[in-house]
């Protein structure tokens, strides 16, 4: 089991940047797939990008692509979620996961273990 902590949420104004950070202690973080995941008022949990152990291979949602990144430091057991050019529709609860899957997973019940969330808040 992996045990997640996110920070870094906050609230920004439309157009403005964040980057949100993901702990990770427990069982080998270097060798885990990591995700981030959002969710909004009302609205089910949506994936939002997706990382490699390496940090090779990345996978985003249509909705972020270009916007935000995905990275990983493994001697920190961390992994960033950077946004830029933030919208109002990026506000939600922001959550990491973490998966013993190789593969790019972009569905929840591809992870395993799960942060408590960080709220972001992008105001118009």
């Amino acid at each position: 089991q992996v045990q997640l902590v996110e920070s870094g949420g906050g609230l920004v104004q439309a157009g403005g940047s964040l980057r949100l950070s993901c702990a990770a202690s427990g069982r080998t973080f270097s060798t885990s797939t990591m995700g981030w995941f959002r969710q909004a008022p009302g609205k089910e949990r949506e994936f939002v990008a997706a990382s490699s152990w390496s940090g090779g291979r990345t996978y985003y949602a249509d909705s972020v692509k270009g916007r935000f990144t995905i990275s990983r430091d493994n001697v920190k057991n961390t992994v960033y979620l950077r946004m830029n050019a933030l919208k109002p529709d990026d506000t939600a609860v922001y959550y990491c996961a973490a998966t013993y899957e190789a593969t790019l997973q972009y569905r929840t019940s591809g992870y395993n273990d799960w942060g408590q969330g960080t709220q972001v808040t992008v105001s118009s």
